[in-house]
């Protein structure tokens, strides 16, 4: 993507209402005002949080409020050159049950509070697999805890991805330290019991890995 293009997208972000960019200070010093109060003063509803955290282009967050309009969905990214499509596409569909933040995945207690999202989707994320990027996979034990003390006491957990490192990483992760297992399979297109919801969305780059035959593999889990 070209800088000119990169440059127009931030400035569009800036203008779009579904989209949040706080900077890192006024997150860090809890100056944040939508913490724990995405329901009442954002999506002015009490229906549940689904949060996708390296939502890239927001294909999946999309498609999910599309399917769900009595839940609401919000994709995490970095780039918000990215999830510009997204939020854009939101926006001409009058998809109000959507909203995009930009801000780094380790800073999420700082977005949301205590008991506050009902579902976290893991899309696709890097597989971080030497050892010396343990500590940045999505799936380690720092992040969990992260991740644990924002969801709801009945709030799960989905991982999506065709790294078959990823799935088995976060599967033993998961059963060595005695989170709950709720489905699991290594290849959802061969499984007729697979859950609608990831198998009946592809992303632009899921539809690439499934021409060259890789399978994608899905783990729905709850923290303990």
């Amino acid at each position: 993507m070209g800088s000119k293009n990169k440059l127009r997208r931030f400035k569009e972000n800036e203008k779009f209402e579904n989209v949040i960019q706080p900077s890192r200070e006024e997150l860090t010093d809890n100056l944040f005002e939508l913490k724990g109060k995405w329901s009442q003063e954002f999506f002015k509803n009490d229906n549940p949080i689904v949060l996708e955290l390296g939502c890239g282009k927001g294909e999946y967050t999309v498609e999910l409020a599309r399917q769900n309009p009595g839940k609401n969905f919000i994709g995490i990214d970095i780039k918000g050159a990215r999830f510009w499509r997204g939020a854009k596409t939101a926006i001409e569909e009058d998809l109000e049950n959507v909203a995009f933040i930009r801000t780094q995945i380790e800073l999420i207690e700082y977005v949301f509070a205590v008991n506050e999202v009902s579902e976290i989707w893991i899309t696709f994320p890097d597989p971080q697999i030497k050892y010396k990027r343990t500590k940045h996979r999505l799936t380690n034990t720092e992040f969990l805890q992260r991740y644990k003390s924002i969801l709801k006491e009945d709030g799960f957990m989905h991982l999506k991805t065709d790294s078959e490192f990823m799935h088995g990483y976060t599967l033993g992760l998961l059963h060595g330290e005695g989170h709950e297992v709720l489905y699991a399979h290594h290849d959802i297109y061969k499984n007729e019991y697979s859950p609608k919801e990831v198998t009946g969305i592809q992303t632009f780059y899921e539809k690439q890995y499934l021409e060259k035959g890789k399978p994608i593999t899905y783990i729905q889990f709850k923290i303990k």
